[in-house]
């Protein structure tokens, strides 16, 4: 693999997640980046209290993350094994953890009538 492309990229999640799984997390994080930007447009401004809370979830969204990748590829963490690795899983753990904050705040703002103090 001399060249790194976004077909590449494409074929190997989709051999990691298999294909209907790697789409679907695809759709997933559009309909959760459209309904944060239409909860940005909407409110015109973000929610402080919402933020901590979506804040206070980011721990659990990167522990999960690498919980995930570690389940779909069968490894563990003992399986790490020089520099890239730790980057790869520093970097999809803090994928999950912003993810997560995206999710929990959308989540908040959808479900929850905006009040004076938000």
């Amino acid at each position: 693999m001399k060249d790194l492309t976004l077909e590449t990229l494409i074929a190997v999640f989709e051999e990691i997640f298999g294909r209907g799984l790697f789409w679907a997390m695809v759709g997933l994080a559009v309909i959760v980046t459209v309904a944060y930007l239409y909860v940005l447009v909407r409110d015109r401004a973000i929610s402080w209290h919402k933020f901590l809370l979506a804040q206070i979830s980011m721990p659990f969204g990167a522990v999960a993350a690498v919980w995930f990748v570690l389940f779909m590829t069968q490894s563990r963490l003992a399986d790490i094994g020089g520099p890239i690795d730790l980057i790869v899983l520093l970097g999809v753990a803090v994928g999950g953890a912003v993810g997560a904050a995206i999710l929990v705040y959308t989540v908040q703002s959808l479900t929850r009538q905006p009040s004076s103090s938000d």
